[in-house]
């Protein structure tokens, strides 16, 4: 492990395991149970050249919950690369202010030639149609409480990925990440032209998955364990992509999909966010009071999995609990009013 999480290429079994570890640990106090301090002093610079609002506020969250404080920026409009300013110098720039940056960048490896420029971690939030290295550690630590719950394990499981495989940075560093563990199927389900990259696939095979590749959902799903669906990342298409391209309900995940084609203990995730206009078939609202839907503890899970990785980083992951306090406020027994009560899947 290097001193920044750029790429899921950086991580090993063991690590993976360790971070999963720490971030169990640090549970109580993202549940709003317990405080720690142990950040106390410590500033991240938060820099998202490219929108996002619930990766941004994640990692504000979690290293706000370890006693540190934030300086976020957002957008090109007003930083001084919109003057003309390099990474580097940017990135040097920046150490100087803040212990730890989390960096959002629209461009593919923009993020690791800006870490090249400093000795401050620097996390990578997504670089284009890169990687989402976070991301998929909360994926695959959200998948293995699914799982634990379930009374399942990883390996043998059955994963079905669909959506946009090709812009998909999150399913390209899951898949990456998957490829550290016992061999498994994973089918890979997208529109003509947005397949995941061969490369990605060839990996994952090397591993001993067995990989198949479908342009429909339209087939039987029972024994599958995961459905991750993904979002249509038109922002990343040519001009030409766009006006050629629609997405049929042949690729909706909806409560009709996990009903008909899949199993009552089959478990939707979604990266977020979904797109939920009318004819946008993405991962359905009609499934928000399902059990099956776990995209919004995925996104719960985000916080002690940003918070672990933080506290490895800045090698705090040993000492965090040491001066746990109970929090003086009343926290909700139950954040969503939607919120399932996932004890029926068992």
């Amino acid at each position: 492990m290097s001193a920044h999480l750029l790429s899921v290429d950086s991580l090993s079994r063991d690590y993976v395991d360790h971070l999963f570890d720490v971030a169990r640990r640090m549970e109580p106090i993202a549940q709003r149970q317990k405080i720690t301090r142990v950040l106390e002093g410590a500033v991240l610079g938060n820099l998202f050249f490219e929108a996002s609002t619930r990766t941004r506020m994640s990692f504000h969250s979690a290293f706000s919950r370890l006693g540190g404080s934030v300086c976020d920026t957002t957008g090109f409009t007003f930083s001084s690369m919109a003057k003309g300013e390099s990474l580097y110098d940017t990135s040097r720039v920046i150490s100087g202010y803040v212990d730890a940056i989390v960096m959002r960048h629209p461009d593919l490896g923009s993020v690791a030639e800006f870490a090249a420029a400093t000795h401050v971690p620097v996390i990578n939030g997504g670089d284009g149609p890169g990687e989402h290295p976070s991301q998929a550690l909360l994926d695959l630590y959200t998948i293995n409480k699914e799982f634990e719950r379930l009374g399942k394990a990883l390996p043998g499981a059955h994963l079905l990925l669909t959506g946009d495989l090709k812009y998909g940075r999150t399913v390209h560093s899951l898949l990456k990440l998957l490829s550290l563990y016992p061999p498994m199927q994973i089918t890979l389900v997208s529109p003509p032209g947005l397949e995941m990259p061969s490369e990605l696939i060839d990996r994952a095979e090397n591993a001993g998955h067995r990989v198949n590749q479908r342009d429909t959902l339209q087939a039987d799903y029972s024994d599958v364990d995961v459905v991750y669906a993904t979002r249509i990342q038109k922002e990343r298409f040519t001009q030409e992509m766009v006006e050629g391209f629609s997405l049929s309900s042949d690729f909706s995940v909806d409560r009709a999909f996990l009903d008909q084609r899949c199993s009552t203990h089959t478990i939707a995730m979604h990266p977020l966010p979904r797109d939920s206009r009318p004819g946008a078939n993405d991962l359905n609202v009609d499934l928000n009071d399902d059990p099956r839907l776990a995209i919004f503890r995925q996104t719960d899970n985000g916080i002690p999995v940003r918070m672990a990785i933080f506290a490895t980083l800045m090698g705090v992951a040993d000492t965090f609990d040491r001066d746990l306090r109970d929090v003086g406020w009343q926290p909700p027994h139950r954040i969503g009013v939607d919120d399932a009560d996932f004890t029926t899947l068992k």
